[in-house]
Formats: structure tokens, sequence, C-alpha cells
């Protein structure tokens, strides 16, 4: 239905040569955000709902657990919550002030980047459920692991005294009474959240599309090649100083894959973009030294490295 409806705006609205690229790319596009949209407005509104069952003293109290089950709640956290790389260290800020081991908070600074609402909305819309869910696993993985590691290292020395969290670094929900209140709740987010990200959504999609239909895949192919074994940390290195958006960053990774290059190359790219960023090293620098920034950024570099050589030693299994 999306995909007749793309065309009809491709050939009946735009008049666009059926069979030409452009039309091609215009078909792909229009079926590919409205489905994305839909999905997106649908999913961040139920977990938008069901985040408002969640007490915050509670959660702070499931992080505060020095065992396994802080890293795997502030890992869980951080995938429901719609945040990218540099709106996540407020709330890192605000639990870590509030006597949360610091392992535990890089597990939910880690992850809430990599995993949110929006990034599996695109996940399952572009490259299917088995994919999908194997992303947010790996994603929980990578902050789990890479928060135990950083834990048992005992970096706290290395955070600066007396850091001051930014300003709207509270994590405090309104209290819900109602399912009136608590619908509201979720329709509220599932705005702003849209109309936050709708342009990087548009531009994702768009150049997806382009990638897509233009691209030849001989090309992206020879440039695999040429890296053969180091194309995964390439791929992850080329994203750490970049930041952008996963709306805009899923379309093209999908994109380059549908070329031929390996899922866990485009993945790991895809990932380091979303999780490390210069910008957040700049904010991050208010609570800690610069060695433990550079700490903190190498373990979960690697932690993705490896992540991307499982999924391309997987991929057989993954891709129907």
């Amino acid at each position: 239905m999306l995909e007749a409806l793309g065309y009809w705006v491709a050939s009946g609205l735009f008049r666009l040569a059926p069979g030409s690229h452009l039309n091609e790319v215009v078909a792909f596009f229009v079926a590919d955000t409205v489905k994305i949209f839909f999905m997106l407005m649908a999913l961040i509104f139920v977990i938008g709902v069901a985040r408002t069952f969640i007490p915050h003293r509670q959660l702070r109290d499931w992080m505060s657990h020095r065992g396994f089950a802080g890293y795997f709640y502030a890992s869980l956290f951080g995938a429901v919550t719609p945040f990218c790389s540099c709106s996540s260290i407020p709330i890192f800020f605000a639990f870590l002030k509030a006597g949360v081991p610091l392992g535990i908070m890089f597990a939910f600074l880690i992850t809430s980047p990599i995993i949110n609402e929006y990034v599996v909305v695109l996940m399952l819309g572009f490259f299917g459920w088995k994919i999908a869910v194997a992303y947010v696993v790996s994603g929980m993985a990578i902050g789990i692991s890479a928060g135990i590691l950083l834990g048992r290292m005992r970096l706290e020395r290395h955070l600066v005294e007396d850091f001051a969290a930014p300003a709207g670094g509270s994590v405090e929900l309104p209290e819900f009474d109602s399912w009136r209140g608590r619908i509201a709740y979720g329709w509220d987010e599932a705005l702003a959240i849209t109309s936050r990200i709708w342009m990087w959504v548009l531009a994702g999609v768009g150049l997806g599309a382009f990638i897509h239909n233009y691209v030849a895949q001989e090309m992206v192919r020879s440039l695999i090649t040429t890296t053969g074994i180091f194309a995964v940390p390439l791929a992850t290195l080329l994203g750490v100083p970049m930041y952008g958006s996963c709306a805009a960053i899923v379309p093209i990774a999908v994109a380059l894959f549908q070329k031929g290059i390996p899922l866990g190359t485009a993945l790991s790219f895809m990932m380091a973009v979303a999780a490390l960023s210069l910008p957040e090293a700049v904010m991050l620098r208010r609570a800690m030294k610069l060695r433990l920034i550079m700490i903190f950024f190498g373990v979960t570099t690697a932690a993705i490295i490896a992540t991307g050589y499982l999924f391309n030693a997987l991929q057989a299994y993954l891709v129907v």
C-alpha cells in the first residue's frame, strides 16, 4: 500500500518517468517516510505512557545496586529514554550526584544514545525484526559490559571535584494518578520527540533513497575490499568524531548495507556516531578529567568494534 502511494506521488503527482532513477528515489522516499513517522508516533507514545509507571526514586534504587542488576537496570533505562549522547549527560550527572556508582552510570550513558524509541522504529522499518532485536540486545550488551569494565577500574579519582550538573539535569517525572494524565504525557512526548527529529528523518531517508538508487554497488564493494578486515575499526573511528542523529544515520546505514557493505561494518559506524561525539566529550569535561574521558571513549570504541565483527559473522543468520 505504501509502495503504491510512493509511486502515485512520483508518477502521478510529480509526473516523473516510470522506471527512472528519480522516480524510484521519490517513491522510496515517500513510502519510507510515511511508514517511519507512523511507527515513530505509535512506539514513542506507548513507551512514554509506560515510563509514567516508573517512580524516579525506585529507578534510582534499582540502579544503585552494585551487582549485575544495577548495570542491567541502568542500561535498560538508557534503552527506553529518547536521548542522544549529549542529551543523556544531564541525566548522567544528576544520578551520579545522587550516589549511583560511576560504572553503572556509564552503562546508562553508553546505552542511551545507541538505543531509543525512534532508533528501534527505524531498525524495524529498514532492517526487519531479527536485526532490530539483535541490535537492541547488542546495544545493551555494549553498555553493560563496558560499564562493568569501567566500574572495576575504579576511576572515581578522575572525576572533577564539586562538578556542577548542567541546567535541566532533573530527571523527575510528574506524578500520575489517572490514565488520562498518562495518555496525555505519552502523546505530548510523541509529538515533542517527533517534532525534534523530523528533519533528521527526512534528511536520512532522502540520502538513503539517493544512495539506494544512484550509488553503484560495484563502487561500494571496491571500497570495502581495499580495507578488508580493517573495515569495521575504520568505520567506527570515522564515526567517533561525528555528531548526528540516528534518525539520519539509520537510513544511510541500511542503504550502504543494501549496496554491499557488511551489516556489522554499517552498524558499527552508526553506533559510533550515536554513542560518541566531540560535543559529548566537551560536556563531560565539566565532571571528568581528560584521562577518564579518553578511557571511556576507548573502552566504548573497542566494544563497538567487537560488536561490528560479531554482526558480520552472524550476518547470514540475521538477514532473510
